[in-house]
């Protein structure tokens, strides 16, 4: 067997065709859905990047207990599953997340691996002199910084750098992609894991696809939103979303290079392909920018997924609508060379779901870590946030303590203590690392950086677009029931049912 997975990063539901999106033309999509089984009720786990990739390798979810990390040593990467089966794995990637201290130990479990340069703030080209005064005027002084290591530094010299649309670094990571299957086409048990970055912010494709998308707003570059709320001129909103759709544009094109590559090697009657993202991108919906610091609405987490099977291709062009999560990729890479998941894997394979369309669970838990706690059963959303977000009943859990892009302060390990093993953890005691302002990620990837911390609760059947809560005492405590057995099934810490108030729940 022979599987491709393909993950785009921040890739909107809403801006496809395949679901109704008219913004942006995805043809490539559209014609992936021709082809393949479309999930429609497919959810975030935990957020953002790491966080969600980390639940895509191990089937569970991690932001209950630690914010964005590496993979643990207890933790059982689906990569490194498939490799102690004979099933040769090769990531393609220019997420450059991977290669920071809290990526470090994800494309490791790889048998080989590609790292594509380029990304954002990606520590790719050296310029130790930048002409700063002439970027200065090339760049909106919101995205400006002539400081070493920052991210708007760092992006700014890397850009000079592409140009072409060769240049780009998910262009690359498709030719690489393209590269593996022409050596590898007449070989079998092999997993083929295509990853890019785009449309991650900042939004920059070649310029073909961005003028395909025609604004008003004629000043320096303007293409990094803020995670804030949205306070800029009309004219640079426009711009903003326009680069983000021909960045989507781009994604699209890649996307068709590979199905054509399909095509030629006639590939759809022997290799599975699964194609989603981690989470999606507020682009001014509820006057919000991006994403993690705002409730985790459905414009972030409801996300697209679309799988092939060789074995179903009599159901192309149909649709599910189960409830699935990022949790599932895991258990459905491994069914894919009929390998059973292990017991620490929560999710389900959707392998079953391509013959039929059948309930897997009756809700899905989501969010950021030290947020609120989020669930649908796929009418409703439910954001439960604590009363007091800031108290320090939070901790993380960790044998590898490291943040985004850096180790965890002595401040912080200094406060630490050892805690007993969870049941995910393999009879292996943890860290338990208070998450208090001594932590450098605390007001970004933590409670201190939240805001609109209202809990309320939404029918999307009336209102899909978030726009209206609803008071309803029986749906908030069927919810508030199915929250608190599905903490406690992934064996969430005892401070987080304190914490959202669900101690007297979780005893009913």
């Amino acid at each position: 067997m022979k599987l491709i997975f393909v993950l785009f990063d921040s890739l909107n539901r809403g801006s496809l065709e395949c679901y109704g999106g008219q913004a942006v033309p995805t043809p490539n999509f559209l014609r992936l859905s021709r082809r393949a089984v479309t999930f429609d009720n497919h959810y975030v786990g935990s957020l953002p990047c790491m966080p969600a990739r980390r639940d895509m390798h191990t089937g569970r979810l991690s932001f209950l207990h630690r914010a964005w990390g590496p993979l643990e040593p207890f933790d059982n990467s689906f990569a490194e599953l498939l490799h102690r089966e004979g099933v040769y794995s090769h990531l393609v990637s220019d997420h450059y997340h991977y290669w920071e201290d809290g990526g470090a130990t994800y494309h490791n479990r790889y048998d080989t691996y590609e790292f594509i340069r380029g990304q954002e703030r990606d520590p790719w080209k050296a310029m130790v002199s930048p002409p700063w005064e002439r970027f200065r005027e090339m760049y909106h002084g919101a995205q400006f910084s002539d400081k070493r290591r920052h991210k708007f530094a760092q992006y700014i010299v890397n850009r000079q750098f592409i140009g072409e649309y060769v240049d780009f670094p998910s262009v690359r990571c498709f030719d690489a992609g393209l590269d593996f299957l022409r050596q590898n086409r007449n070989a079998d048990d092999w997993l083929l894991h295509v990853e890019t970055f785009d449309p991650h912010e900042p939004f920059h494709a070649p310029k073909a696809f961005r003028d395909a998308f025609p604004t008003a707003y004629r000043g320096p570059v303007f293409d990094w939103p803020p995670y804030a709320r949205v306070t800029e001129a009309p004219k640079e909103c426009e711009e903003l979303r326009a680069n983000y759709c021909a960045t989507v544009a781009l994604c699209d094109h890649e996307l068709g290079r590979l199905l054509d590559a399909m095509d030629a090697q006639r590939l759809w009657e022997d290799t599975a392909l699964v194609v989603t993202t981690d989470h999606g991108f507020l682009l001014g919906e509820h006057d919000w920018w991006a994403k993690l610091v705002m409730p985790c609405y459905n414009e972030v987490a409801h996300i697209p997924l679309l799988i092939h099977h060789p074995d179903h291709r009599d159901q192309a062009g149909t649709r599910r609508s189960s409830l699935t999560q990022t949790t599932d990729i895991a258990s459905t890479l491994l069914d894919v060379f009929g390998q059973l998941a292990p017991a620490e894997n929560q999710g389900f394979s959707l392998l079953r779901l391509l013959a039929r369309d059948e309930p897997l669970r009756t809700a899905a838990l989501y969010g950021v870590f030290g947020s609120a706690v989020n669930i649908t059963d796929g009418r409703h959303t439910y954001f439960r946030y604590p009363r007091d977000l800031l108290r320090h009943d939070l901790y993380q859990y960790t044998l590898m303590p490291t943040h985004l892009k850096e180790f965890f302060s002595v401040g912080e390990l200094a406060d630490a203590t050892l805690a007993p093993p969870f049941a995910f953890s393999k009879g292996v005691p943890l860290l338990k690392v208070p998450a208090t302002p001594k932590s450098p990620v605390y007001f970004g990837h933590g409670p201190g950086g939240q805001k609109d911390t209202a809990t309320v609760l939404f029918d999307l059947d009336t209102d899909p677009r978030q726009l209206a809560p609803v008071s309803d005492a029986a749906v908030e405590s069927r919810l508030l029931r199915e929250m608190a057995r599905l903490m406690a099934s992934t064996d969430a810490p005892p401070e987080s049912f304190e914490r959202l108030d669900l101690a007297a729940v979780r005893s009913t």
